[in-house]
């Protein structure tokens, strides 16, 4: 990823990051919200607006695209295995309000009178990826090599090496593996 030396734009203080590989370029423009709980793997490049307020793992050869958000407070988590991506403009829900009426709504709110929660973490396994403006909900599991169209919403996990689209999100076809997983080996993975 020789470009992000190239790219002369400030950059986050990643020392502030749990963990942080090499050849990582994280814009100056971001909010990582619970920085010591945050592993970025090598090969990195996460573009100006993203906003995060939870624990994350984040492999090897990872790209989060401009404006995109992952949230659900200190008690979510992301896991991006290597290779997987984000499109501009996604979100990840790690923690959601039911929205029911059984409680009140917001994170100012005392705790004794919340709505209903659902925590869970969002997984990307290896090669997954989400297009522009996709919305995943708490507890998803992105199969290794699904895709996700844009503007598409996954409620539920993907099978691998498999194309959703939709509202909410249904398989359209199988993608192809043999590339991408030839590649991969030949960078040591």
């Amino acid at each position: 990823m020789a470009a992000t030396s190239e790219v002369g734009s400030a950059q986050y203080d990643k020392t502030l990051l749990k963990n942080c590989g090499d050849d990582v370029f994280i814009s100056a423009n971001v909010e990582i919200r619970r920085p010591a709980l945050v592993s970025v793997g090598s090969h990195v490049a996460i573009d100006t607006g993203f906003y995060l307020t939870t624990a994350a793992s984040i492999g090897d050869y990872i790209h989060i695209a401009p404006y995109s958000t992952i949230i659900g407070g200190a008690q979510g988590l992301v896991s991006m295995a290597h290779f997987s991506s984000m499109a501009a403009g996604c979100r990840v829900i790690c923690g959601s309000d039911a929205h029911m009426g059984h409680g009140l709504v917001g994170p100012t709110v005392p705790e004794e009178y919340h709505d209903i929660i659902t925590f869970a973490p969002v997984t990307f396994e290896k090669f997954a990826s989400i297009g522009t403006n996709v919305v995943v909900m708490p507890g998803v599991t992105l199969g290794e090599g699904s895709v996700v169209g844009a503007c598409s919403l996954v409620t539920k996990d993907t099978e691998p090496w498999t194309v959703y689209v939709g509202v909410p999100a249904r398989p359209v076809k199988v993608r192809p593996r043999e590339n991408m997983i030839e590649y991969a080996k030949k960078l040591g993975y």
